[in-house]
């Protein structure tokens, strides 16, 4: 449970993160939490975003990457994420009312006027990265767009240990934690919006497994850690992998599936809690380097509202649920 004064600071916010927190770790009744998501289209980050929005449909006149953009050209470090996709992730997830961008026509409109810079293919339709893919499966159910065929795609492009990895197209037969990780968000964006198949909910369940096996961030052959950035928290994710991230996907599976947390996820959530600072926050630790239509979160080093709420929230839900077992 968050404190009083951490409470009263996390609600003293944008209301793309108020309106989670006060759904989530204030327990005030939908009519308030839903009054303060409505706001999401007229004030803040999500009213600033919208109005980014070109006439054809697009942000920064390109699907994945702004038009023109060239890796080492105008850029210091890292790619851009202004373009469509980072946009319709953030609006998504801030909890905006997907009625306004329909009302705009926005998936008519990119199935006229988006093309991947993968092989120009149709916006829609996804291209080979399973990031991308599972992005425009939670972006296309969203905004009523067809995305069966992406769907499809996943349960096809599946790796032999479970999990999925972008580097597929280069030969890799071994899954990746971040590859993994943004597959299953697309997937149980499917299953929430649908009720799913058995084929999506199996491709769930194996790369529910592939994580789970490795406590969310072992090595299988050793039990070391795979990485440094495991325990690396920065608010937006973006496509990068943590514990806090997988636990945060692991969470609302389990609210979706109604089934308790698996204890194998007992030592990533610690590192979860280690990071929580004695005053109650979470600490942001870096900013993904690349341009930005305007930051939404604190500087490294300081502490974050976001990294914060989802902190909260995990710590909450681990600890009253019941663990399988």
């Amino acid at each position: 449970m968050v404190t009083g004064d951490v409470l009263a600071w996390l609600l003293d916010s944008d209301p793309a993160l108020r309106w989670q927190v006060e759904r989530d770790l204030a327990g005030e009744p939908p009519e308030v939490w839903e009054a303060t998501r409505a706001r999401v289209a007229t004030e803040g980050f999500g009213a600033r975003l919208l109005a980014l929005q070109d006439p054809d449909g697009r942000w920064a006149g390109g699907a994945y990457f702004p038009a023109g953009f060239e890796f080492g050209a105008a850029e210091t470090e890292g790619q851009p994420w202004t373009a469509t996709t980072w946009s319709l992730n953030s609006l998504r997830e801030w909890g905006l009312d997907a009625a306004v961008l329909r009302e705009r026509r926005t998936a008519e409109l990119l199935a006229e006027h988006c093309r991947w810079e993968y092989d120009g293919l149709p916006y829609w339709g996804g291209e080979v990265d399973c990031c991308v893919n599972a992005w425009t499966v939670g972006n296309g159910l969203w905004l009523g767009a067809d995305v069966t065929g992406v769907v499809d795609w996943f349960v096809e492009h599946r790796l032999p240990d479970g999990g999925w990895n972008c580097a597929w197209v280069e030969g890799s037969r071994r899954s990746s934690f971040h590859s993994t990780l943004n597959s299953l968000t697309g997937l149980l964006a499917h299953d929430a919006a649908t009720g799913g198949t058995d084929a999506t909910h199996a491709a769930r369940r194996a790369g529910e497994e592939y994580l789970l096996r490795r406590g969310l961030f072992r090595r299988l052959s050793t039990g070391e850690p795979v990485a440094p950035w495991v325990d690396r928290f920065a608010y937006p994710f973006r496509w990068y992998y943590s514990v806090l991230n997988a636990a945060e996907y692991f969470r609302r599976a389990a609210l979706l599936d109604g089934t308790p947390p698996d204890p194998r996820m007992a030592a990533a959530i610690e590192r979860v809690r280690a990071a929580r600072q004695p005053d109650g926050t979470w600490l942001q630790a870096r900013r993904h380097p690349g341009r930005v239509w305007f930051e939404v979160d604190v500087p490294a080093g300081e502490p974050s509202k976001w990294l914060t709420l989802f902190g909260a929230r995990v710590l909450d839900w681990w600890d009253s649920g019941t663990h399988l077992g």
